[in-house]
């Protein structure tokens, strides 16, 4: 699956402003599925224009990875249900997640204060990455105990709907960091790291085996962090852009 999550964070330097303008417009009026097709058509549209002349082609990720910087979606919250079945069951208009810690079950009673402004990542069971969670579907509790949601991920349709854990594959949104928030970083550290790949770009969490602090100029920070991704213990140098921390 090509799927990119949406980080808030700057958005791709390379764009123009026509460009840019046109991207808002889109977002606002567009009602078709952001999907890679969509990105790869935006992209032919504004590398071929008389305007970039001279000017680096435009990727279809870049495209991807502004829409998904700027989308501004809405989180439905997750009831709260003792109901021990196996069954699928709709979740209520009033929601909230218990995050009782050393348990996955969502009990009665037991909620915490409004829920409304977090937003949430899950990881997919197809291909081990994290993406933004548009909604919470539904939810049930199987015989072991365990408690799963069903998750509608950020820019893509019901046929890519998905049943997860809700220990191991929910958890609140990774944040950015700043240019200047470098210096929090520490070998050892998890993160979530923007893997970019021929066919595909997508996130997944890593540890910082190593880190070249460096000067920073006008472009911002230059370190260099060594991550190793946890799905594949493959190693790549990165810079602070591709990575996200973990909220406190």
């Amino acid at each position: 699956m090509d799927r990119l999550r949406r980080r808030q964070r700057p958005v791709f330097s390379g764009f123009i402003t026509a460009e840019i303008e046109k991207m808002e417009r889109l977002l606002k009026e567009s009602d078709q599925q952001l999907d890679k097709e969509f990105f790869q058509k935006v992209a032919r549209r504004f590398s071929s224009s008389a305007a970039r002349a001279g000017k680096p082609v435009v990727k279809w990720t870049e495209v991807q990875s502004w829409f998904r910087t700027r989308q501004q979606d809405c989180l439905s919250k997750v009831a709260s249900s003792t109901d021990a079945s196996n069954h699928d069951s709709p979740l209520p208009k009033s929601n909230s997640f218990n995050k009782t810690k050393g348990s996955s079950r969502i009990l009665e009673g037991e909620t915490i204060p409004d829920l409304s402004e977090l937003k949430f990542e899950a990881r997919s069971s197809k291909d081990g990455a994290w993406y933004d969670v548009d909604m919470f579907l539904s939810h049930r509790i199987l015989a072991s105990g365990d408690a799963e949601v069903r998750v509608r991920f950020v820019g893509f349709g019901a046929e890519e709907d998905e049943w997860v854990n809700v220990k191991n594959a929910v958890r609140e949104r990774s944040i950015p960091l700043e240019h200047s928030e470098c210096h929090k970083l520490k070998v050892g550290d998890l993160v979530c790291c923007f893997q970019e790949r021929r066919d595909q770009a997508q996130y997944f969490d890593a540890h910082i085996v190593d880190i070249q602090r460096k000067t920073h100029d006008i472009r911002g920070c230059r370190c260099l962090f060594l991550v190793r991704y946890d799905h594949d213990n493959t190693e790549e140098r990165v810079r602070l852009r591709r990575l996200c921390c973990r909220p406190a």
